[in-house]
């Protein structure tokens, strides 16, 4: 079981991937809405991986990445993306995230995700 820092500006995909997690087994410690709560949530919680999307408003994922990499170096971060933003998928994984999500996404797809970078 891992615990998971959900960031997302929209609360119903917060939601939505929350559900899915804890139906996969794993426990949300906590949510942010924009990549500057993600960075101050990730030094409170340490949480063990985050799903993090890229668009957000006050501090975009990919920024947020490089900060949480700059306090933990090994953190796990999935990066969850809309379709077409191929560009910004290479630029965050350049930046340290672990792995991507494409939105709209499958419950499958996503804890298999999560799994596969808990264990890599």
């Amino acid at each position: 079981m891992a615990r998971v820092l959900v960031v997302d500006d929209a609360a119903f995909m917060r939601m939505l991937l929350k559900k899915i997690l804890t139906q996969g087994g794993h426990q949300v410690v906590g949510e942010a809405a924009n990549g500057k709560e993600a960075v101050q949530k990730y030094q409170e919680l340490k949480p063990d991986i985050v799903t993090m999307d890229i668009v957000m408003p006050e501090m975009d994922g990919i920024t947020a990445v490089k900060e949480i990499k700059k306090v933990d170096p090994n953190a796990k971060i999935i990066m969850i993306t809309a379709v077409g933003q191929e560009g910004k998928v290479m630029e965050a994984l350049k930046a340290g995230a672990s792995g991507y999500i494409v939105k709209p996404f499958q419950a499958p797809k996503v804890l298999e995700e999560i799994n596969r970078v808990l264990s890599s």
